[in-house]
């Protein structure tokens, strides 16, 4: 360490000389000294220990000699080394009441004392010294703190009403106080892929030794959803808010506006998607590179030519333009913020956020995916209007969550009759097998597991037997001659099925085959598919019962699980969808909007030149007039003039079509001779 350090830790300046308590008392004058001679004799004479009073005195003098100090950081040590003298003075009180010593014993004593802590506290760095000062203050602000909040004795009333106000888990009434979390409960750290990927694989494979270069780079709003990329186009506000509408019972309402220039944009994108022409679209989103119906809209298109990498930025760049334009209220994770899908502001990030779940799905991600599920399913968990309820399971049976997928069954199965849909009636069971299945579980805790497995498939098989063979065929696995020829799980279970019934069995099959496809869960399904038989073989009253429940429900399914089928793409549940979905015009952007919309602007009425069902002379005449409409009546406008021109024009184009048809009335074509001709002249053709 250099000398001019070693100078700066003992509190020494350039040019300064050391300096000591003994240095400082030199300074008194004589009238200081004599003042305090005199408190001495009285001291003496009345017997008593002048040890304080001659500290106090001390103290008195060491303070007016600090004011010719030239050092900043004995200033600042003075304040605790007079605290700790006063400690310790008041500490040395207590004892020293009842008895009386020498005075100057207790003089040379407290001088040894003042000396050396004087010393020891030069010594110390100044940042010391503060830091054991400010310590000192954080201990009384907490203890102030706990004061408080002992004395407050509504706190667990408040938090009880929060929860219940919350309304996303219902607890049983003998479950008491649980301190489980909400069934869709959502982590920040969870809605990032990298943290999956990291898991996985480790940090060091998933972002590799590069480092990103701090020359040149963009600043980006932190978000929780997406990360913003530096070959992303510039953000500015694309003209999208959202507003608090009302908050009820500790829900908040909110939807998503937008601005007149942000309109105007939506309507050139309508215009480019009735041209057919994707071109148009990259057109409008290189003048406006975040606008949310246009990413959404080439993102499929992407999608479908193969560029799945460029599909996936684009939905990232649509949620990072929603992210930034959320309320400060907004949560993603508290589960009490409510979007409405009849908005259609509202519908796109929603679909946005599909479509983010099924890149991540399928990029190996799945609990990321069902983070994101959770987040679209507690948007509005009432009316589900994606139908989230018939994905959960799957992305959870993926991730290994399987109490996750017995929790929301369990508190949701009063109010929502979640065992009528074959894919919760299947994967309670697939979550009881693998539960059992665990190394680390009880004997007897696994005997358990595995029965209330058994129970829960036979319900299942009993009450979807239309389920078992094309599940098998896609599995490739050759089913028993004995379930192939018995009635009930035969083709006729697959023809006496309702179209609805036969929608959410081939939704269910098609997505969730490959969790089947163990050999113990194929074994395990073996063992039941002979129980079921042997139960239906028997009559027992459980099969008739859910086939009257079969007759009974599944009558019609409702838009938003054919919207769920529509964008999960699975080919075995779109080959059944109805007529009036299937011949309707359906678009990526908005697939079957609700009937029921409520609408906040309209789209202006577009002139359409010319008619749909035009003929060969009209087209011909449009080739020559662009502007020629033989259908439309003559344009009434406000100026005369241009009414004039148009009449006009008409009459212009009368008098062309009459001189057109005269022409081609009076063309006649001759025939050229034939060879057998016997009556043909010979100079006729030369």
């Amino acid at each position: 360490m250099s000398t001019r350090a070693l100078r700066r830790l003992k509190g020494k300046q350039r040019g300064q000389e050391a300096l000591d308590l003994g240095d400082l008392t030199l300074g008194d004058t004589p009238e200081e000294q004599a003042e305090a001679e005199a408190e001495e004799e009285q001291l003496d004479a009345a017997n008593v220990s002048p040890s304080n009073k001659k500290s106090d005195g001390r103290k008195a003098k060491k303070s007016k000699a600090q004011k010719n100090f030239s050092n900043i950081y004995e200033l600042i040590g003075s304040a605790d080394i007079e605290g700790e003298k006063i400690s310790a003075d008041e500490e040395a009180e207590k004892p020293n009441r009842n008895k009386t010593s020498d005075p100057a014993k207790n003089d040379n004593r407290d001088t040894d004392k003042l000396d050396q802590k004087h010393e020891e506290e030069l010594a110390k760095p100044p940042g010391d010294r503060v830091k054991k000062k400010k310590k000192k203050k954080k201990t009384k602000v907490t203890s102030e703190d706990g004061q408080e909040a002992a004395a407050d004795d509504n706190i667990d009333l408040l938090l009880e009403n929060l929860e219940q106000s919350n309304g996303l888990s219902l607890q049983n009434d003998d479950s008491g106080v649980s301190d489980r979390r909400p069934v869709l409960h959502v982590e920040h750290r969870n809605l990032n892929s990298e943290t999956e990927l990291k898991r996985y694989f480790g940090a060091r494979a998933v972002l590799g030794d590069q480092r990103p270069r701090q020359r040149n780079r963009q600043f980006h709003r932190s978000t929780w959803m997406t990360s913003p990329k530096d070959s992303w186009p510039r953000f500015s506000r694309p003209g999208i808010s959202m507003t608090l509408l009302e908050t009820k019972d500790g829900v908040h309402y909110f939807t998503f506006e937008h601005s007149r220039e942000y309109q105007q944009v939506q309507f050139k994108f309508l215009d480019a998607v009735e041209s057919m022409d994707p071109n148009n679209i990259v057109a409008l989103l290189q003048l406006n590179p975040y606008h949310i119906d246009s990413l959404l809209q080439l993102s499929d298109v992407c999608r479908i030519q193969e560029d799945q990498e460029m599909a996936r930025d684009l939905i990232e760049r649509a949620l990072y333009s929603f992210e930034c334009a959320f309320h400060p209220l907004f949560s993603l994770t508290s589960g009490t913020s409510r979007l409405d899908y009849l908005r259609p502001e509202n519908r796109a990030f929603y679909l946005a956020l599909y479509k983010h779940m099924m890149f991540l799905e399928k990029r190996g991600c799945p609990r990321t995916a069902l983070e994101y599920c959770k987040l679209i399913l507690s948007l509005d968990p009432d009316s589900d209007p994606l139908c989230m309820l018939l994905l959960i399971d799957f992305l959870a049976l993926r991730s290994r969550e399987y109490q996750s997928v017995l929790q929301l069954y369990q508190d949701w199965e009063e109010h929502r009759n979640l065992s009528q849909l074959p894919n919760f009636a299947f994967s309670t069971a697939l979550c009881h097998f693998h539960l059992s299945q665990q190394e680390n579980m009880d004997p007897e805790e696994s005997h358990k597991q595995r029965h209330k497995a058994d129970q829960l498939l036979q319900i299942a098989l009993i009450m979807f037997p239309a389920v078992l063979m094309p599940l098998l065929d896609l599995c490739t696995v050759q089913p028993d001659a004995a379930v192939t020829s018995h009635s009930f799980f035969g083709p006729n279970s697959q023809i006496r099925q309702l179209p609805a019934l036969a929608e959410l069995t081939s939704l269910y099959v098609g997505r969730t085959y490959t969790l089947w496809r163990e050999a113990a869960v194929m074994l395990w399904l073996e063992e039941t598919v002979k129980e079921v038989l042997r139960r239906v073989d028997a009559k027992d009253p459980v099969v008739e019962d859910c086939q009257n429940k079969r007759k009974q429900r599944y009558q019609s399914a409702p838009r938003n699980i054919h919207r769920h089928v529509l964008l999960s793409e699975v080919k075995e549940a779109t080959s059944t969808l109805p007529l009036e979905v299937t011949t309707q015009p359906v678009m990526g952007f908005d697939p079957l909007p609700p009937l029921d919309s409520v609408i906040s602007y309209t789209r202006p009425e577009r002139q359409r030149v010319g008619a749909s069902n035009e003929s060969t002379l009209s087209l011909f005449f449009r080739s020559l007039l662009p502007n020629f409409n033989i259908q439309d009546p003559p344009r009434q406008e406000d100026d005369m003039e241009v009414a004039r021109a148009g009449q006009e024009l008409n009459q212009e184009v009368n008098r062309l079509m009459v001189a057109m048809r005269d022409m081609l009335a009076n063309i006649r074509f001759q025939e050229p001779p034939r060879e057998d001709n016997p009556y043909r002249d010979d100079d006729e053709w030369d």
